[in-house]
């Protein structure tokens, strides 16, 4: 599934090349430092829950392309449909404890790093979303397609699960249409806070981008029902 794009500021292309050149370097480095860490995680999810160790799910990436995202399995193995399980948080009487953990210190998401290896995600952008949600966006919505996903964003550190789906969206248009190698910087260093101290709003970041989000003429005014892009 792709679709057409509104129109967004141009991207530099060398930018963007080293943005992927540190997304290699980073993520591969990443995987071998914490191997242990991730051989320790799946032995432990086999231990609590049994197979499988990981979690895939369809997702729309760049331009609404779609992939298999890949995550540690912290929840039960069911067959109910993401739609009847509401929004999934630590104490959701599927996650397992093993789940509660690693949900917690964000070690669930470090798969996703084969994810930024095979460019399917970088490790800054907009959280990858489910298909039926993008398959309702408007022109303003879609504009956070317009840049590769990532296993962390600026809606992720400026205030996450705090945060309902209508402040994410502005927060990731605001992402892309104000892009540079320095503020991906910056979302990395503030990712590290997440993982210590938990999940806080940033009223001024959220602020600006709802400014940002009235000056380009959309009103997140609707879609109240629906759920976290994160689900699971």
């Amino acid at each position: 599934m792709t679709r057409s794009l509104p129109s967004t500021p141009s991207l530099r292309p060398l930018s963007l090349a080293v943005k992927r050149l540190l997304d290699v370097t980073v993520a591969l480095a990443t995987l071998l430092i914490l191997s242990p860490l991730l051989l320790i995680t799946a032995l432990l999810i086999v231990l609590e829950d049994g197979r499988p160790i990981f979690f895939r799910q369809v997702r729309a990436g760049q331009g609404g392309k779609t992939f298999s995202i890949l995550k540690f399995r912290s929840m039960r193995v069911n067959d109910l449909p993401v739609a009847t399980m509401g929004a999934v948080t630590g104490e959701h009487p599927l996650v397992t404890r093993v789940g509660r953990v690693i949900r917690r210190l964000k070690i669930d998401e470090l798969p996703q790093l084969l994810n930024v290896l095979t460019g399917e995600l970088s490790l800054v952008g907009p959280r990858p979303t489910l298909l039926e949600q993008v398959a309702e966006y408007d022109d303003f919505e879609a504009r956070r397609l317009s840049l590769k996903p990532g296993v962390t964003g600026w809606a992720q550190v400026s205030g996450g699960i705090y945060l309902p789906w209508e402040e994410r969206i502005a927060l990731d248009v605001w992402y892309v249409d104000n892009w540079s190698l320095a503020l991906d910087f910056e979302i990395l260093v503030r990712t590290v806070g997440v993982i210590l101290w938990g999940e806080r709003l940033n009223t001024r970041a959220l602020a600006r981008a709802l400014e940002h989000e009235r000056a380009l003429g959309h009103g997140a005014v609707r879609r109240g029902g629906w759920r976290s892009e994160r689900p699971v």
